[in-house]
């Protein structure tokens, strides 16, 4: 039987990704994309198209009635700095619409669901360098406890219900295909953007805040290899770590600046370094490399070259 996959969240910064990747290898019709908005109008024509609340269960009964997908990537969620603003809707959104989709897969017979998680479910006391798969975690924003609470149902719902869900940790993720969405380590998209409207970049960082990055096609090379890895491979029912690159600030422009002379950056510190002390420096992702072969393909030179060529080429620059 074909693979109908279903993507909750579409129009996000990995939706937008996952779907063309995954449209490119299961062709397009089955593909379903939805979002709790329309398409954008380059996305209008590429595929089947829902707009869908993930808080909305009739409406998932709906969609998940017409469509009978085979597999589920659940990526709706509130991001770290949003959800500040707003705590009881990011619980509510990350939390209810998990619950909403998780049931909704248990009831349609989803042989597999693909949920992510992310760094921020670390917190002060995490060891920060190379932190392992398994410590203390301790969250402090709205983002991280909801999506440390999700791991734990993501395995309650594995081993009470047998539903195969998959996730890994993402760290921060830089891509060129969508524009920022709220969070924390989102500087490291819009700081190519400035780049190459203004050649300059304002950062709300301090120039050493050291985070772990990744490059938005080893992201989606990673979810789809973990969604579709053989189950005994997948051994953590929680999420994985998952690491491809880190640095801070300084050292991002710097190399921006080796590719693109004449850039420069500045520093005017807002809320959101306090959200990024709290998360680790670098990541120990050796067990996502032992179970299932994962693997990164860009470093930080590669991903920097790769972004501006991508901006530019694509006219996506936005200033």
């Amino acid at each position: 039987m074909a693979e109908k996959i279903l993507i909750l969240g579409s129009e996000g910064q990995v939706g937008t990704d996952l779907a063309a990747q995954l449209r490119s290898i299961y062709g397009k019709n089955n593909v379903v994309c939805s979002d709790i908005k329309p398409a954008t109008e380059e996305n209008q024509d590429l595929g089947p198209y829902e707009v869908l609340n993930v808080l909305d269960r009739e409406a998932i009964e709906v969609v998940f009635a017409k469509y009978k997908p085979t597999m589920v990537y659940h990526l709706a969620a509130m991001l770290s700095a949003t959800a500040e603003k707003f705590p009881r809707k990011g619980w509510d959104l990350n939390m209810e619409g998990m619950f909403s989709i998780f049931d909704a897969c248990i009831d349609h017979g989803v042989k597999r669901v693909f949920w992510p998680s992310s760094i921020a479910v670390f917190g002060p006391t995490t060891p920060r360098i190379m932190t392992p798969q398994h410590c203390v975690m301790d969250p402090n924003t709205i983002y991280g406890i909801s999506k440390l609470a999700g791991e734990r149902f993501c395995e309650y719902y594995f081993e009470k219900y047998g539903l195969d869900v998959r996730s890994i940790r993402y760290p921060g993720l830089i891509g060129w295909k969508a524009l920022p969405g709220g969070g924390t380590t989102d500087y490291a998209v819009d700081i190519f953007h400035k780049a190459l409207a203004r050649n300059t970049y304002t950062c709300f960082l301090k120039e050493d805040t050291g985070l772990p990055m990744m490059y938005m096609d080893d992201a989606i090379k990673a979810t789809i290899n973990v969604t579709e890895a053989d189950s005994n491979l997948v051994q953590i029912r929680s999420s994985y770590n998952l690491s491809g690159m880190s640095f801070d600030p300084k050292t991002l422009a710097d190399e921006i600046t080796r590719q693109h002379p004449g850039f420069t950056i500045n520093y005017e510190i807002d809320a959101r370094q306090q959200i990024a002390e709290s998360w680790p420096q670098s990541i120990d992702d050796s067990m996502a490399k032992e179970h299932w072969g994962w693997k990164p393909d860009f470093d930080l030179e590669a991903m920097v070259k790769e972004m501006l060529h991508q901006l530019q080429a694509n006219d996506m620059v936005v200033g």
